[in-house]
């Protein structure tokens, strides 16, 4: 299990199985959603993650393969783009500072 301080993230990877669509509707959204830190947040290939990710959130049908792509970062898989609580949770996480958890 890969956890990081809130404190410590600068960089979500949002990850899809082709980097474009719904995952850049939810970078998007994450972006407001944090407008304010110093987060970057971009939207990728699952089979592309980079090494300086600090969390990757990704759709639960694609969660092995992020967890190849990135074994050793923080990974949230989520089951709906707009509104799951695992994204929420992460944002409000941040926000309040605290431990973010795979």
């Amino acid at each position: 299990m890969a956890s990081i301080e809130s404190k410590d993230i600068r960089k979500i990877i949002v990850a899809c199985d082709a980097g474009m669509g719904s995952s850049v509707m939810l970078a998007g959204q994450l972006r407001k959603a944090l407008k304010g830190q110093d987060i970057e947040v971009a939207h990728i290939p699952v089979n592309s993650i980079p090494a300086d990710a600090d969390v990757v959130l990704c759709h639960a049908g694609l969660a092995a393969r992020a967890r190849a792509s990135a074994p050793d970062t923080v990974l949230i898989p989520f089951q709906i783009f707009i509104g799951d609580p695992a994204v929420t949770g992460l944002v409000a996480t941040i926000k309040k500072g605290g431990t973010v958890h795979d």
